[in-house]
């Protein structure tokens, strides 16, 4: 059996591309933004859960909890960027990208003990609503909501150009919501007098909370556990290598996983007539480089040739 990889030539090909996506990603996201985002959200987060212990609102701290997987998601944004400008070592050749998985990972679980927290707090709220202070309350539920407008607008011109940065700004806009209920609960209990209001508000807030760290579980450990991406169907790479590549008779060992996010990477045996050369199979290659990347996205791609007498007649 003839192996022939082209480690050099797809690594290649692999680091053009990250170098030129590094590039746009710098041409596209201002740090201080990110940064300045950070703070906005980091310090109202402690705002809301200083005020939420003072008001006696569950709303307020569940908010505070969802405003930590906004947090997460500004500052894994600002770590991709980061880390993209590091470079890799012989020991690392994919660098240094996995960290933000397991920094995923470990948001994920930390938010699963938050939501868990939430729902036996408000559990027993709505057996037993306790008074709280209304005006206090949305005092801070405004301020909250002017952060979060506030840093959606800081993140708007960036956060069409970037996919982590438009994640962070779409996270921004689930949280203004939240934001408005928060604010609407507050008038309601205030004219009302019904605190049963604020159980009810923490345990939707708590629910999207658990939602979002689900995902952020099953992406993490998907990734992980090296399973092929989801936008990925193997059998149709393995069609579009065969409608690209008539000289491959056959396509086995295949492996298509995550690196990180939005970072696919490919392997593959392919099954040559006894008639195509070396120098052939390495065109072929390259003309597979192009499909691959643009339709499935994968950016590393190792391929190896086999020959039909070699391989089914030895």
């Amino acid at each position: 059996m003839i192996h022939f990889h082209r480690p050099l030539s797809t690594l290649s090909h692999f680091h053009e591309h990250e170098e030129a996506n590094h590039k746009h990603i710098h041409r596209a996201v201002e740090q201080k933004r990110l940064v300045l985002t950070m703070a906005l959200t980091g310090s109202t987060m402690a705002v809301e859960v200083i005020g939420g212990l003072f008001t006696g609102s569950l709303a307020l701290l569940s908010d505070a909890g969802h405003m930590l997987t906004h947090f997460f998601a500004l500052m894994v944004s600002f770590i991709a960027i980061k880390l993209a400008t590091m470079p890799t070592r012989p020991n690392r050749s994919f660098g240094l990208y996995r960290i933000e998985v397991l920094a995923a990972l470990l948001n994920g679980l930390t938010l699963l003990f938050i939501t868990g927290y939430i729902f036996y707090e408000a559990g027993g709220r709505l057996l037993h609503p306790s008074p709280i202070k209304e005006l206090p309350m949305f005092v801070v539920a405004v301020v909250g909501l002017a952060v979060n407008l506030a840093s959606a607008f800081i993140l708007l011109g960036v956060g069409q150009a970037d996919l982590n940065v438009r994640s962070a700004f779409m996270h921004m806009v689930g949280d203004t919501a939240s934001s408005v209920g928060i604010v609407a609960g507050a008038v309601i209990i205030y004219f009302t007098g019904w605190y049963i209001i604020d159980p009810i508000l923490s345990l939707l807030i708590a629910a999207v909370i658990l939602v979002w760290s689900w995902n952020l579980l099953s992406d993490s450990v998907n990734i992980l556990l090296e399973t092929a991406p989801k936008h990925v169907n193997i059998d149709e790479v393995i069609n579009e290598i065969r409608k690209e590549a008539p000289e491959v008779s056959d396509v086995h060992d295949i492996h298509i996983w995550e690196i990180t996010s939005q970072m696919y990477s490919m392997t593959a045996h392919l099954v040559f007539r006894d008639d195509c050369s070396l120098s052939e199979c390495a065109k072929v290659f390259h003309r597979l480089s192009g499909p691959l990347l643009h339709k499935f996205q994968i950016s590393h791609v190792n391929l190896s040739p086999e020959y039909e007498k070699f391989l089914y007649h030895p």
